[in-house]
């Protein structure tokens, strides 16, 4: 996740391709790479939040799924 240079400055979902808005928070961790209590995160928009989700989960690497602030 790329914190914004400036407070107007949108996030953006992490699939491959799309500029819309992200709206949610896809934290992820892959054992065998990260100490336990890492957390990485993927931005997902309404539209990439299931496909996004589904790729993490299917590997055992989703941890929570939590609505941008």
């Amino acid at each position: 996740m790329t914190t914004p240079t400036t407070p107007d400055e949108t996030l953006i979902c992490s699939a491959r391709g799309c500029r819309a808005p992200a709206a949610y928070q896809l934290r992820w961790h892959n054992p065998r790479l990260h100490a336990p209590d890492r957390r990485k995160t993927w931005l997902a928009c309404p539209d990439h939040r299931g496909s996004l989700g589904d790729f993490l989960d299917a590997r055992g690497f989703l941890r929570e799924v939590v609505p941008l602030p």
